[in-house]
């Protein structure tokens, strides 16, 4: 069944194809070909799959981070980050990344981050003199903390594939998500002094209070939904409700952005997006059920443990291993096709599972910034209108301070556990 199920794998990959039909299609051909099961089991997989509450949340924080981006709250994040920080060397620079940081906490998407962020912020950055090579980088870089920062779709397909609680991933993703915003900081202010930027001048007090004013709703956002599910006053669906209400609210009746026209795309979109990703964990699952009964992730595990008996070493491989599947593959599908695989692995070492998620989460949003298939690389191409080679040169040094976060919090557990053990 195995030479089945991965030929077909690399050859539709080879060619082209869709992550989720590859999956299935190639899931499908080992049942059909190579085995004695009814290919019922291939519906009964997919079902079993989706057939999750946990996942109901993606869909609604999907809907909600599409209506406060269009509802005009990413002009007034972007306003209010500017006058923290818009009179430090690259000052707009850093602003970008604060509000990129505050979106993220909205949102939970990499690509809707560098995109409703970029598509305000670039321009802006091109018309204060700093060069699109360097802003463009920023903003991409900055945008793989979109899943990172809660609330996060990627950590809900990994609490519910893992079996650990959302709430304890969420918590675990502040401090590295801090940790990979206060790193980009320090790159752009290191280059901003070597291309001599240009400073904006203080904002006065009145202008700070402004912008404060106009943004506290937006920055209230994250507090109601990531709080509520903390405290248990609700669940992460019913927090995703919530939040699109809320965003739903702000939009249309306090900024009065939120036209019928707008409703009809972010609608439309979010359930396209939506649909894409529970057909791609329904297919995947069929993948990693075969894999799990050609008992792979016992084979893995005692070739792991013939290899090493120490799991520094072992997390060491296995962030290798993430750093080169996320240039071929996005979260959702590497997840799902990991993560039964991997997991039994690491709860062998004692590796806690949701320092372990958080580890594995910014692995993968790492390979949204590395070719082939870096999505947030395209998006910021596609926004500043620059080729994805000349974005690869300048994005270089952005990757690797992100990927010495990766491996800072990968070897001190206590930056994911601590706030998950401290709220219990």
């Amino acid at each position: 069944m195995l030479p089945v199920l991965f030929g077909s794998f690399l050859s539709l990959i080879l060619i082209g194809c869709p992550i989720a039909i590859t999956l299935g299609v190639s899931s499908v051909s080992a049942l059909l070909f190579c085995s004695t099961f009814d290919l019922g089991v291939a519906i009964q997989r997919m079902f079993t799959g989706v057939n999750s509450f946990p996942l109901m949340a993606i869909p609604f924080f999907m809907l909600a981070g599409s209506l406060m981006e269009l509802g005009g709250i990413s002009k007034r994040i972007i306003r209010f980050a500017d006058t923290l920080v818009g009179h430090l060397t690259g000052g707009l620079a850093m602003a970008a990344i604060i509000a990129c940081m505050i979106f993220a906490s909205i949102s939970g998407s990499a690509v809707a981050t560098v995109a409703a962020i970029g598509g305000i912020i670039i321009p802006e950055m091109r018309a204060r003199n700093y060069p699109d090579g360097y802003s463009t980088a920023i903003v991409t870089a900055a945008g793989t903390m979109g899943p990172i920062i809660p609330p996060s779709t990627t950590f809900v397909i990994y609490a519910s594939i893992a079996g650990v609680s959302v709430s304890s991933m969420f918590l675990g993703g502040y401090i590295p998500g801090i940790l990979m915003g206060v790193v980009l900081m320090l790159v752009a202010g290191v280059k901003a002094k070597k291309m001599n930027l240009p400073k904006a001048p203080h904002s006065s007090g009145r202008e700070i209070l402004h912008a404060t004013r106009e943004a506290f709703l937006a920055l209230l956002s994250p507090v109601i939904i990531v709080g509520g599910i903390i405290t248990g006053i609700f669940t992460p669906t019913e927090a995703g409700a919530i939040g699109c209400v809320y965003s739903f609210i702000i939009g249309t009746f306090i900024y009065h952005e939120l036209t019928l026209k707008k409703i009809f795309i972010v609608l439309k979109e979010s359930a396209l997006s939506s649909s894409v990703i529970m057909f791609l964990i329904a297919t995947a699952n069929i993948f990693s059920w075969i894999l799990t009964v050609e008992q792979i992730p016992q084979i893995v595990k005692n070739g792991f443990m013939a290899l090493t008996d120490s799991k520094y070493v072992l997390l060491l491989l296995i962030n290798l291993l993430l750093l080169v599947v996320g240039m071929f593959l996005d979260s959702a599908p590497a997840l799902t096709m990991l993560v039964p695989v991997l997991a039994p692995l690491v709860s062998a070492y004692g590796i806690n599972l949701v320092h372990f998620g958080v580890v594995m989460c910014v692995n993968l949003c790492i390979g949204l910034l590395t070719p082939p298939v870096g999505t947030c690389l395209f998006v910021g191409c596609r926004i500043s209108k620059m080729p994805l080679t000349e974005l690869v040169r300048n994005i270089w040094i952005e990757l690797f301070a992100l990927i010495g976060v990766c491996f800072l919090i990968t070897y001190i557990p206590p930056l994911v556990t601590f706030l998950p053990s401290l709220v219990g």
